[in-house]
């Protein structure tokens, strides 16, 4: 017996916990890629997420069988957080554009590639989540007279993109500062107009 083969024999091998382990991977290369992408950008090799999330390369395609499904997935959990996050009645649009500057500083290798492929269906399917928590926060916005009746969901939806792309491009030490310039000049075109 080759050294090894004997030192496989004599090491203790990890148990295949197979499907049982499914959901733990999963999240495990959600949470890897947002590092991964986060660190070397767009450019950083696929295997480099499966490395960080200590799976096997064959787990990452088994989940996410290219970077469209991987960054959709990312973009679920933003979604999800931004749905929970604006359920309480006293949440305002103000405070979906903060989350949406705090989302952007640590997600922008994934706008960049999600705004790039809007036609796919997963990609789709998100964009239509978002419009619909947005158009919950303008109905109550416009409501208690916190914005103008010249203001529509397609309005804020937009601004949000535009405020994430533009966070996307933006040097990352910079990105705090022009999340909350860009969203102080949103603010102000949302208000309520003297004539409203």
């Amino acid at each position: 017996m080759s050294s090894t083969a004997s030192s496989r024999a004599n090491s203790p091998s990890r148990p295949n916990r197979g499907p049982a382990a499914a959901a733990e991977n999963r999240r495990a290369l959600i949470t890897a890629a947002r590092e991964v992408y986060a660190e070397g950008g767009l450019n950083s090799p696929f295997s480099a997420v499966a490395k960080r999330a200590g799976v096997g390369q064959g787990s990452l395609y088994r989940h996410f069988p290219d970077r469209t499904a991987l960054a959709a997935a990312v973009f679920e959990d933003n979604v999800r957080e931004l749905e929970e996050y604006v359920a309480p009645p006293e949440r305002t649009i103000d405070d979906l554009l903060d989350r949406v500057v705090a989302q952007a500083v640590v997600s922008t290798a994934f706008i960049e590639l999600i705004t790039a492929d809007m036609s796919d269906p997963r990609v789709a399917a998100l964009g239509a989540r978002f419009n619909a928590l947005v158009t919950q926060l303008v109905e109550r916005d416009r409501s208690a007279g916190r914005i103008g009746a010249h203001i529509d969901a397609a309005d804020v939806t937009m601004a949000a993109g535009m405020l994430a792309t533009e966070l996307a491009r933006t040097e990352a030490s910079a990105r705090p500062e022009v999340g909350a310039r860009a969203k102080a000049l949103f603010v102000a075109a949302f208000a309520p107009r003297s004539a409203d």
